[in-house]
């Protein structure tokens, strides 16, 4: 049997990567505007590892496989990690990604140990087991990227499973209604109980009140404290690492500043943030002065230190260590500002289109009349 060339492995890793970026570009599109910002040798191994959580999420949320999809996902994630993945491109880059960086096994585990919880339809009483949830399904995404970014330190790994947790929650305040009308319910019982709803009558019927609109508040007001304290982790990554996660942290809590403009009112609409806010945001992150590094007194959250603790406990992985460039930092921010710019100015043209389309077979309705 032929052996495959070094030229044709190298081609099937750029198919690979090119896979992995085309899912991140229709699917995770806060995640693929920001990663524009980050180092070439930072953006492709995280957008390997970005695909396959999007990959898994889609699993249970939109394949509907529940169960049965985690039993698949948890054989996928063994495969990976025996260096024998599936014939999947996903797959593929995700195992090189974990060979790479010495991922910790445990960190894509509880991945998948959230992600089961949302197959059983589990709901949350307090803040604390929502934070438990949280620290699953996106405190392990913050852990598994500052790996990638050379990062092990305790604290900023601390810091990184903060902003997951945060996005998390600023995803779950959007998707309030919208996760309702599927049958899941994110808030914590214990808060709707004390602003007079019940859960059950309440998901039976999901419909926007005031007393609802506070308990969103008090989500979001939890999402902010914890983007707060990631500012200390954002300042301790590598200085070419720092934009495109900030980007990051700047693009999800404006969710939360979109949800706040509709008074709350997450449930009979989706907050969406339009490209022209998204703009001013990257160049901010792209062109903010790295500053005095903040002191950092604060401590892991109880739910989030089994993460910080697998990544202490792991070996680190042999390979040298990659110079991460940042030199050519501006020139990324202006081409991704641009990059934007000309996605705005696609979609406006689509829906003129539209609009027009709309028009012509309105009239050629009238004169068939």
């Amino acid at each position: 049997m032929q052996l495959p060339s070094l030229d044709d492995i190298r081609a099937s890793r750029v198919a690979d990567m090119a896979a992995c970026r085309t899912l991140l570009r229709d699917g995770s599109r806060t995640f693929y505007a920001a990663s524009f910002l980050l180092p070439r040798e930072v953006r492709e191994p995280a957008s390997a590892l970005y695909a396959f959580c999007r990959l898994a999420d889609d699993a249970i949320d939109v394949d509907g496989g529940r169960l049965g999809a985690i039993d698949e996902l948890r054989r996928r994630l063994d495969r990976a990690y025996r260096g024998e993945p599936g014939d999947d491109p996903i797959d593929r880059a995700f195992a090189l990604t974990v060979a790479s960086f010495a991922m910790p096994r445990e960190l894509p585990e509880a991945l998948i140990e959230g992600l089961a919880w949302d197959a059983q339809g589990r709901r949350y009483e307090d803040l604390t087991h929502l934070t438990d949830y949280a620290a699953r399904v996106a405190g392990t995404v913050g852990a598994m990227m500052a790996v990638i970014m050379r990062v092990r330190e305790p604290r900023l790994i601390s810091r990184a499973t903060d902003l997951g947790i945060a996005m998390q929650l600023s995803n779950i305040a959007r998707d309030v209604g919208e996760d309702a009308r599927a049958g899941r319910l994110y808030i914590p019982g214990n808060w709707m109980r004390e602003a007079g709803i019940d859960p059950d009558g309440w998901l039976a019927r999901p419909v926007f009140t005031p007393a609802l609109g506070s308990i969103i508040e008090r989500l979001l007001a939890a999402a902010d404290a914890l983007y707060a304290r990631s500012e200390t982790g954002i300042a301790g990554l590598p200085r070419a690492c720092r934009p495109g996660i900030r980007a990051a942290r700047l693009l999800y809590a404006e969710i939360g500043n979109e949800v706040r403009r509709r008074d709350m009112d997450s449930i009979s609409q989706r907050a969406v943030v339009p490209t022209s806010r998204k703009l001013p945001m990257l160049a901010r992150a792209a062109f903010a002065l790295p500053g005095e590094p903040l002191p950092d007194r604060a401590p892991c959250l109880a739910e989030a230190r089994f993460l910080a603790d697998a990544v202490a406990a792991s070996p680190r992985p042999s390979a040298p260590e990659v110079a991460l460039r940042w030199w050519d930092l501006h020139g990324r921010a202006i081409w991704v500002i641009d990059l934007f710019d000309r996605l705005q100015r696609r979609a406006e043209a689509e829906r003129d289109a539209q609009l027009t389309n709309y028009d012509l077979a309105a009239g050629r309705a009238q004169v068939r009349s």
